[in-house]
């Protein structure tokens, strides 16, 4: 494949090491962008080699991105082709069908699953491709054969919104690739049984990653009176009525979001214990305090305040706010879990953040548990944006 394939190389300044060690991403300011390299087509291959000109290995390439070259393979002779796709499916599979006794989770995790900027969510019989980088546009096609050939999936989505794609100058789209679906599909979890809208709902239509951190409020809500702010589709609300909570209230800004969590609870025989309040959240935990209104469990988990570094310092204070007011609604002796889904937040900013949040709520805490995403979202030791999810839980006196 090489012989067809152009060229991209990296600065003599650039550090060859970090790519050979596992990084993935080289960024345009790393590489010799000449005439040559901005007429490679986005989505299109070539061999990356160092400032030596020694092979580093096949990547995709997008002249109009931040991110100009993705590592696809450490072997330049490699086709990235329908059968290349299939092998990493099936590796992605296998680790799944390990954890999991159902086929509700997220198949391929990007960069971690070796499909760069490729997300993939299973919902029994159908399956939500985003494709967020070129290359994937392109390949969509042979993407979603060889997702139904190794998965058996019969329905195919290709979810073409959010701002990862916007960053690669890709345009917003929804289709239906194959098959068909009747939404929402009923999606078991933690024994909550969730409706995800997988035409027309947030991301994919449901948030795999928060599965382990729902399980671990399940064993802090039972008998609880809990507080699900910023809920969406009533991810930790429906999580902790499983777990035997007394009542759960879900918040959030979306209607069609908080039918879809009034719709879970009715299908799990607890819809007589679920409130909803659809609402800004930041005014809806003022509201709450004015009311003076206590609850054993209060969970918040934000959308990403601080998605990018230049966003950083507007999000943490973001991250402190949600604190400040959520703190004061816990009662004496209960728990706060606080969330973050920023990768540009890392855990100490947002554990300080957070603490800070809660010390000018006028309350003491104990930490308890820090967690993260699922082992559906395998992370890149090398690449700190797959890691992106943190939560955090207080136990809180005074």
């Amino acid at each position: 494949m090489t012989v067809d394939l152009p060229t991209i190389r990296l600065r003599p300044k650039s550090k060859p090491q970090a790519i050979r060690h596992g990084f993935p991403w080289v960024f345009a300011d790393e590489a010799v962008t000449d005439r040559r390299t901005r007429a490679i087509e986005p989505g299109g291959f070539a061999v990356l080699e160092d400032a030596e000109r020694k092979p580093l290995g096949l990547v995709t390439v997008n002249p109009n991105s931040k991110i100009i070259a993705r590592m696809m393979d450490q072997d330049p002779e490699a086709s990235i082709d329908r059968a290349w796709i299939a092998a990493r499916l099936v590796r992605a599979l296998a680790l799944r069908e390990r954890l999991f006794d159902k086929p509700f989770y997220r198949l391929v995790h990007a960069e971690a699953d070796g499909l760069p900027g490729t997300i993939i969510d299973r919902f029994g019989d159908a399956a939500v491709i985003q494709p967020n980088a070129a290359w994937a546009e392109r390949l969509v096609g042979d993407l979603a054969q060889a997702l139904r050939d190794v998965t058996g999936v019969s329905t195919v989505i290709l979810n073409g919104q959010g701002r990862a794609r916007g960053l690669e100058g890709l345009p917003e789209r929804m289709e239906v690739l194959s098959g068909g679906v009747d939404v929402p599909i009923e999606v078991p979890m933690n024994g909550a049984i969730y409706l995800a809208d997988v035409l027309g709902g947030q991301k994919t239509g449901l948030f795999y990653d928060q599965r382990p951190n729902h399980a671990f409020a399940q064993r802090l809500a039972q008998g609880a009176r809990v507080l699900d702010v910023f809920s969406h589709v009533g991810g930790f609300g429906l999580a902790a009525l499983a777990g035997g909570a007394s009542h759960a209230t879900c918040v959030d800004g979306s209607a069609a979001a908080l039918e879809l969590a009034r719709g879970g609870a009715r299908a799990m025989g607890a819809e007589d214990r679920l409130t909803t309040r659809q609402g800004d959240a930041f005014a809806q935990l003022e509201t709450l305090a004015a009311e003076g209104a206590q609850f054993d469990v209060v969970i918040c988990d934000p959308p990403a305040f601080a998605p990018s570094k230049p966003a950083l310092e507007a999000g943490l204070r973001a991250y402190e706010r949600v604190a400040r007011l959520a703190a004061p609604l816990v009662a004496p002796g209960g728990y706060l879990g606080l969330c973050s889904c920023s990768h540009a937040a890392d855990l100490t900013a947002f554990r300080n953040a957070s603490a800070r949040g809660i010390g000018r709520g006028g309350r003491r805490m104990q930490l308890l548990h820090s967690g993260q995403a699922g082992p559906d979202h395998p992370t890149l030791p090398q690449l700190a944006e797959t890691g992106y999810l943190k939560a955090l839980f207080f136990r809180l006196d005074g």
